[in-house]
């Protein structure tokens, strides 16, 4: 096999595993709150992440980091998996999957408008275009098809779905000052979240032994979403010779995803979701015109 075909390969495998995770963090949901679930998807993901380092040999290179590292890991790690997940499994929480997870994929839009005063990058027409195009999108799904009544389904959870994006974009901005191996990095910003995770968790909720179908649930969203779709994202793009190729596989994910929440979650999926997912695919597009 090729490493073209290899990167296909683990390209596909990412976006097939992260089609499941809107799923699973809805099914979840029924069993735990959304710090219980941070708690335990984000223990399970940094158990196989230094599990992953002690098979490679790389874990004492976590303990090894300068100073300014274990600073820009505190703040990392506040903002993801601390901010990032918590906000969004609140989203889960209060919204349907299917407009929860389309919502959450503006993230890259909101990237691209942080990078103008973070990383004095310039904004063309395209990313004016993209914006319009996506955020129709998001006022579609939000309304459930009746965009022009502005009255969306959970303000608030529409609201934090939004907010998301905007962590998760400031987490990957802050990110390309990282200069260490990336699952180093994210090995040790899971163990900077932590206090933080846990102390939120010992002031907002009740302790109480896990339920089992919650406790699995957290071990497959720590497991696959946290930690191997990242492993095998990285492994596609270290091997490919085309990048946009492998980029553009990540298109597919979020109609996926609606395909499992329609016979694993039994959302009825609207057309409205269709077309406003569209809208948001279509502005995604927009960004990559040349």
């Amino acid at each position: 096999m090729t490493k073209q075909r290899q990167a296909i390969f683990y390209g596909l495998g990412a976006v097939l595993l992260w089609s499941t995770v809107a799923t699973a963090f809805k099914l979840s949901l029924r069993y735990f709150s959304p710090i219980e679930l941070l708690l335990y998807s984000g223990f399970f993901s940094t158990l196989l992440l230094g599990a992953i380092l002690l098979y490679q040999g790389k874990l004492r290179l976590a303990f090894q980091c300068s100073r300014r590292e274990y600073f820009l890991s505190i703040l990392l790690g506040l903002l993801s998996p601390f901010l990032y997940y918590l906000i969004l499994f609140k989203a889960y929480d209060l919204l349907p999957a299917q407009q929860a997870q389309p919502l959450n994929y503006t993230w890259a839009i909101t990237l691209s408008l942080l990078a103008v005063p973070l990383l004095k990058q310039k904004i063309g027409w395209q990313q004016w275009l993209a914006l319009i195009v996506s955020y129709c999108g998001v006022v579609v799904i939000s309304t459930e098809g009746n965009p022009f009544s502005l009255q969306f389904t959970d303000p608030l959870g529409v609201a934090l779905a939004l907010i998301s994006t905007i962590v998760w974009a400031l987490y990957w901005i802050f990110n390309t000052r990282d200069s260490r191996d990336p699952v180093v990095g994210l090995f040790v910003n899971f163990l900077c979240s932590f206090p933080f995770v846990l102390g939120y968790y010992l002031l907002t909720a009740e302790s109480r032994l896990p339920p089992l179908s919650g406790l699995l649930g957290a071990v497959y969203i720590g497991c696959i979403e946290m930690g191997v779709c990242f492993v095998l994202w990285l492994m596609a793009m270290k091997l490919t010779d085309n990048t946009a190729k492998i980029s553009n596989l990540i298109f597919l994910s979020p109609f996926l995803s609606l395909i499992f929440i329609h016979f694993l979650v039994g959302e009825e999926i609207l057309t409205a979701t269709y077309t406003g997912l569209i809208l948001i695919v279509a502005g995604l597009f927009c960004q990559r015109i040349k």
